[in-house]
């Protein structure tokens, strides 16, 4: 059974940077794609980015070029740098196991962690 489990999360001053992990165990990690989630109050869960299992990355534009997402198999842990962070990145963020090559915009419907909420604000 697959085990996902944030952590890094925050209060963060606008401009500010986190570092979120998520460390999984349960099943062969090295051969599923990760991806970083969002839910802001009031909205549905969407991708934030995502890394295949051969590491290819994407983005929601929204984020480009201040989120990087990485991950590291021998430790089973999937992360999400973060900078420049604006108030509008407030959220719950979630690690997820994604089903298929690429990680589709809104995941599969199991294989989540608990999330970890991140606040920017002054």
């Amino acid at each position: 059974q697959v085990q996902l489990v944030e952590s890094g999360g925050g209060l963060v001053q606008p401009g500010g940077s986190l570092r979120l992990s998520c460390a999984a165990s349960g099943s062969i990690f090295s051969i599923y794609a990760m991806g970083w989630y969002r839910q802001a109050p009031g909205k549905q869960r969407e991708l934030v980015a995502g890394i295949t299992s051969s590491g290819i990355t994407n983005y929601a534009d929204s984020v480009k070029g201040r989120f990087t997402i990485s991950r590291d198999n021998a430790k089973n842990t999937v992360y999400l740098q973060m900078y420049s962070l604006k108030p509008e990145d407030t959220a719950v963020y979630y690690c997820h196991q994604c089903r298929g090559a690429y990680c589709s915009v809104y995941g599969h419907r199991d294989y989540w962690g608990q999330g970890t909420q991140v606040t920017v604000s002054s």
